[in-house]
């Protein structure tokens, strides 16, 4: 039976060239002149830890990063922004989660829209990825392009087509 996975995950090494751009722009733009502050991207815990002086700089990085991540063919709604930043003494501390794998909240948004589609596929949540089974490989591309069209803010590739 035709089948194929839906997953959402980054590319590590094109995410680590998107920081290391972003922390070479810090350098050399002049509203950073002076400045204390970095941008360090952990791989294991996938967070880009930013530090900077006040909030408008703090917003700055943000909107540099996003731009320099899309350039380089990364979905925009990988990074989570939505935490709050943190006064350390005379700094400002965020860490932005890089989103990888599909949690269970999201994989139930999937499977749910599938379903509601009515069309003759199969969905199931296996750990981080959905699997889509179908008899026909039809089915399984009009599952792709309505979930390409749904609005469910993460980034989702869909891997494995098996025939």
């Amino acid at each position: 039976m035709p089948s194929f996975d839906i997953v959402s995950k980054v590319d590590p090494q094109t995410l680590e060239n998107a920081i290391n751009t972003v922390k070479k722009e810090i350098q050399t733009r002049f509203d950073f002149k002076d400045t204390k502050g970095s941008v360090e991207l952990d791989k294991k815990t996938n967070v880009v830890h930013l530090v900077t002086e006040n909030d408008m700089r703090l917003r700055q990085i943000e909107d540099i990063i996003l731009s320099k991540i899309v350039k380089q063919q990364i979905d925009a709604t990988a990074l989570d922004f939505t935490n709050e930043h943190v006064p350390s003494g005379a700094m400002i501390k965020k860490d932005v989660k890089v989103r990888a794998g599909i949690d269970k909240e999201d994989a139930k948004k999937i499977v749910k829209l599938i379903k509601d589609s009515k069309l003759k596929v199969t969905p199931a949540i296996m750990d981080d990825q959905v699997r889509v089974t179908a008899k026909k490989i039809d089915d399984l591309q009009e599952v792709m392009a309505m979930l390409r069209r749904a609005e469910l803010g993460i980034p989702l590739q869909f891997v494995n087509m098996k025939s």
